[in-house]
């Protein structure tokens, strides 16, 4: 049970804990007496000190060192005290003109390239951008108490993923600061695909872990590595009506709702190779609104191992050969221009036209 303390003590605590988080050095009476709004002597912070130690919220690595806090006091902290901290007008106003310059970015991009290949193929175009890998930077891993811990990763994408661990066992603290070691060691600057059973293997051979707790880990490692999904944009659809296999009404909003959903759009099977074209005519395709239609995809190289894929989707009378060639060059003048910045040559490239194999068409819907 939780005691009660009083608002300075939780005050002096707060100040502990934010420091120590800061730090990483133990927190003394001088150091608290100077921060902002600590209008309390450092005599009477030392005295408060004293007594939220011996109430079990804060202990003194060395008999001449400052405070740090112990589990107890971090879960009062995490239970009341962090929940105080409110971000500032121009740290909301950064991140909303961050976020919207990259959502901006990206989708004037696929737009410019589906409006393109609308244009030039007189069907509707879809867009689909490369999801965007990131890798953890660094674990931290708070001890709360002996059934409860809290994990931190810091993305390269610089945003921050945390996740309450509740244990139906008891670990020692000891345990939990070895396993944020071997997870910084191990398990940051990779990919969630990299994050192998033999990996996981060898860390809890290297924790000596038998309870499961690498594997808690690696699965949250996973999730949030994995959280990618690519955005999809649908170009020119009203063009479809122009041709007169879908001048029925039904026929064209069968289709039309199908494209309009974008998990439909993703679902679209991903070309093997950077610029390769493949083609799925009619009954190739194995959503049932498709089955009247043509679909020609080609993949283009984002860069870091990621690939987005631009294609038309229109008539089983088409000119393949006509459109294809188009879809190709668009295809790799965007891995040129995403790669390095630069415009491919006229007629650069060789365009291949694969078959769907088997796996491509069952991956369909």
């Amino acid at each position: 049970m939780t005691p009660n303390i009083s608002d300075r003590k939780k005050k002096i605590l707060a100040a502990v804990v934010t420091s120590y988080i800061e730090t990483a050095e133990p927190v003394g009476s001088k150091a608290i007496a100077a921060m902002p709004g600590m209008d309390v002597s450092s005599a009477t912070i030392r005295h408060e000190l004293a007594e939220l130690e011996d109430l079990g919220f804060l202990e003194q690595p060395h008999t001449s060192a400052g405070r740090v806090p112990t589990p107890q006091g971090y879960r009062l902290y995490v239970n009341e005290l962090m929940e105080q901290h409110k971000l500032s007008l121009e740290e909301t106003e950064t991140i909303n003109r961050s976020l919207q310059d990259k959502v901006r970015e990206q989708d004037a991009l696929m737009s410019e390239m589906g409006q393109l290949t609308a244009s030039m193929t007189n069907y509707p175009a879809v867009a689909l951008s490369a999801p965007a890998k990131s890798t953890v930077q660094r674990f931290d891993l708070i001890y709360i108490d002996a059934n409860t811990f809290i994990i931190v990763a810091l993305l390269s994408n610089n945003t921050v993923k945390n996740k309450l661990i509740h244990l139906p066992f008891s670990v020692e603290q000891s345990m939990v600061q070895k396993l944020s070691a071997l997870f910084n060691a191990h398990f940051t600057s990779i990919t969630d695909e990299e994050v192998t059973p033999a990996l996981i293997s060898s860390v809890e051979r290297a924790a000596c872990d038998t309870m499961g707790l690498v594997s808690i880990l690696a699965s949250f490692a996973i999730e949030i590595l994995s959280q990618t999904a690519s955005s999809a944009y649908l170009t020119g659809s009203s063009s479809l009506l122009r041709q007169p296999e879908f001048r029925d009404p039904d026929k064209a909003h069968r289709l039309l709702t199908y494209l309009g959903d974008q998990e439909h759009l993703r679902s679209l099977p991903l070309p093997q190779g950077s610029g390769d074209v493949q083609v799925f005519i009619g009954p190739e395709n194995v959503a049932e609104e498709l089955k009247d239609s043509s679909v020609i995809l080609a993949s283009y190289d984002a860069g870091d191992n990621t690939r987005g894929l631009i294609g038309v989707v229109g008539p089983t009378r088409m000119d393949y050969a006509k459109v294809a060639a188009r879809l190709g060059y668009i295809a790799n003048a965007m891995s040129r221009l995403l790669a390095s910045g630069e415009k491919p040559p006229a007629g650069w490239g060789k365009l291949t036209i694969a078959e769907p194999k088997g796996d491509d068409i069952d991956s369909g819907s």
